[in-house]
């Protein structure tokens, strides 16, 4: 009850950005401005996860397919701060729903000359109907999921466009234990964080809807990062394999 009130309460300061979103003004607004968020926010973000990342991506390489040369299509791009971590020769196709990202992801490609950019296309991770079935040997979304209209939909569309044997990453910050003060302030502040996260939601389950995903192996833990009173702190990590 506590927590639907002051929910309630948190709704209300951001109505102004509803009225807005209502009359067709934030969204056009707001997408021009969070580009430029991100690109402040993001190299904070990549230094407090850098370990974790390269440990992460440390095995890309064996996805490859029999040419040797892998191909990798990340969702929800953005800035391009996982760039660093792919492997050299790497052959990148970026999405993103945003197009005004593009001037931070070339940004970044000439900063990780050792990427090849295959294609960039403006697409929601609903619908990459312009990327051919079975055509990737990894897919990677990092702090995605928690944003898209639908974590189901996204998750059938990297079945589709990977291989077979190929393999999912992600790292997505997810809901706390439901009995956890954390859960508690994730719930009260969601109102405000989806208005200026783009959509962002701090209590998705996430890994649920991985593990009713047809994935023929799921590997995935949970991790805090810091600092860990912020309610965006729990998150999962892994890789899971077609």
């Amino acid at each position: 009850v506590l927590a639907s009130l002051l929910q309630s309460c948190v709704w209300l300061l951001v109505l102004p950005a509803h009225v807005f979103t209502y009359l067709g003004l934030w969204d056009s607004f707001y997408k021009k401005v969070f580009p430029y968020i991100m690109a402040k926010m993001a190299p904070a973000y990549n230094h407090k996860v850098c370990k974790q990342k390269q440990a992460l991506f440390s095995n890309l390489r064996t996805f490859a397919g029999p040419s040797g040369q892998l191909t990798l299509l990340e969702i929800g791009t953005g800035t391009g701060t996982n760039f660093q971590f792919y492997p050299p020769g790497c052959r990148l196709t970026c999405t993103d729903p945003n197009p005004n990202f593009s001037k931070f992801l070339l940004k970044s490609l000439s900063e990780n000359q050792h990427l090849k950019l295959e294609r960039s296309v403006v697409a929601s991770g609903e619908d990459l109907h312009q990327i051919p079935d079975g055509s990737m040997d990894v897919v990677v979304s990092t702090l995605v999921l928690c944003s898209v209209g639908s974590v189901q939909k996204v998750l059938a569309e990297v079945l589709r466009v990977l291989r077979r044997g190929g393999a999912f990453y992600f790292l997505e910050h997810v809901a706390a234990d439901h009995s956890s003060w954390t859960y508690f302030w994730q719930k009260v502040f969601d109102p405000l964080w989806k208005c200026f996260g783009d959509g962002c939601s701090l209590s998705r389950e996430t890994q649920k809807e991985l593990e009713k995903t047809n994935f023929s192996e799921l590997n995935l833990k949970r991790i805090s990062v810091t600092p860990h009173w912020i309610p965006s702190s729990p998150h999962i990590i892994g890789y899971a394999v077609k």
